[in-house]
């Protein structure tokens, strides 16, 4: 057997690739990024990218960058930081994340996922036991299977699931002689359904159970906690948490990531985390714009106050539409509805052409068949405008979708 032979099954998301790529997926958004971005040479009302304060196009972070950019390049420094990639702006900004988020120590790492699936295999070896929510994101369950050992699941956000395993993972650690321990990972903040891990009663149960808490918190990042400091922090319970995680990629409108912790774990992931010992260390523009990004987060609370105000006038004006939009209590907003990935498709089209909004669909088969799932990223710079638009436009297409105008084709629109 040829190994491309299975390239002939695209998967559950590649089959639709002919008619879908270009539109639906790998969408070409035009101009600079904010609440209004191109589509297709017409103008949308933005809801997709996770430009949570504003700060991708704001005019202090764009002389930032481009200054950084004239002065190092994008080479610089070269090489991985363990050899030769290493400078004094990587370990300020370190330090300087780590006092923000309240911890004694801070690595910087080029991207997020790349990070969490490499923090994952350095701190579980073969003899220990990983526990982790059935919602983690891609980058825990790929982490996952780089893990030699044992791993169990419990069920999203149930604490009695999570003690369950807690005991399983203890008397697996028994029986099998091992001279392991436990990692347990949650998320602050979920990704698809906006709701908050629950750390705070996660590390209550750290009384009863010997285990170690790595929480990814990269949308709960400069939107929630004490100055945007996270859902630690928001929960009060940051020193409970054993390796912080967070992404630029969010609130913070740029690229790498970090993790904070003790500085003995931190020194522990600096020498033996692959993906960082072997990789190029991360260009001194990214350095120094997110130092720039970061001082904005302290000094500016306005950008958090007027993210909050979209937040809780979208959210509220949805629910008072009837709409479902689940247990979400940070800015991710999902909404819900019933139909199927052809309705989705069709519906999705007639909100980008017939009513110029934007926003990022989910079907089957990363949530069960028959579910629509349209989220709807709010930012600072979103307008009141804006939101009343996007409310007209979601009454309509329910409606629609309500009373099966969007089965009677039965295919996705192909989109030239």
């Amino acid at each position: 057997m040829d190994i491309f032979d299975k390239m002939q099954d695209m998967g559950p998301l590649g089959k639709y690739a002919d008619d879908a790529e270009g539109y639906y997926v790998y969408p070409n958004l035009e101009g600079p990024i904010g609440n209004r971005m191109m589509f297709r040479g017409k103008e949308v009302v933005m809801w997709s990218v996770n430009d949570y304060l504003g700060l991708a196009n704001h005019p202090e972070v764009r002389k930032v960058d481009g200054q950084a950019a004239k002065d190092w390049g994008m080479a610089y420094p070269m090489g991985s930081r363990l050899m030769s990639g290493n400078a004094k702006q990587h370990m300020d900004l370190e330090q300087e994340l780590a006092e923000f988020v309240q911890k004694e120590a801070g690595f910087l790492v080029n991207f997020g996922y790349q990070g969490m699936v490499s923090a994952i295999d350095t701190l579980a070896g073969r003899d220990d036991v990983i526990v982790y929510d059935s919602e983690s994101h891609a980058c825990i369950l790929d982490g996952m299977r780089l893990h030699p050992g044992q791993r169990y699941v419990f069920k999203h956000n149930d604490m009695e699931s999570l003690e369950k395993n807690l005991v399983r993972a203890q008397n697996y650690l028994v029986n099998k002689k091992k001279k392991g321990g436990i990692l347990v990972i949650s998320e602050g903040v979920f990704g698809m359904r906006g709701d908050q891990g629950r750390l705070k009663e996660i590390i209550a149960l750290k009384k009863d159970y010997p285990f170690r808490l790595l929480v990814d918190d990269a949308h709960g990042f400069g939107t929630l906690g004490e100055g945007g400091r996270g859902t630690g922090v928001e929960q009060g319970v940051q020193d409970g948490i054993d390796v912080y995680f967070a992404t630029f990629a969010k609130s913070m409108a740029g690229i790498g990531a970090f993790f904070a912790s003790d500085k003995r774990t931190i020194r522990y992931l600096k020498y033996n985390m692959r993906s960082q010992i072997y990789a190029k260390s991360l260009p001194m523009p990214m350095v120094v714009g997110a130092q720039k990004r970061l001082q904005m987060l302290k000094t500016m609370p306005e950008l958090k106050d007027n993210l909050w105000r979209n937040v809780n006038n979208l959210q509220n004006g949805l629910k008072e539409n009837g709409f479902d939009i689940g247990n979400t209590n940070t800015c991710v907003t999902p909404v819900y509805m019933k139909g199927s990935v052809e309705e989705a498709t069709q519906l999705v089209y007639d909100l980008r052409e017939n009513y110029s909004i934007f926003c990022s669909v989910v079907v089957y088969p990363v949530v069960p068949k028959g579910m629509i799932i349209l989220r709807l990223i709010p930012t600072a710079n979103h307008t009141q405008e804006d939101i009343d638009l996007t409310l007209e436009a979601f009454k309509g297409v329910s409606a629609k979708l309500k009373s099966g105008a969007y089965r009677q084709t039965e295919k996705i629109i192909k989109v030239t």
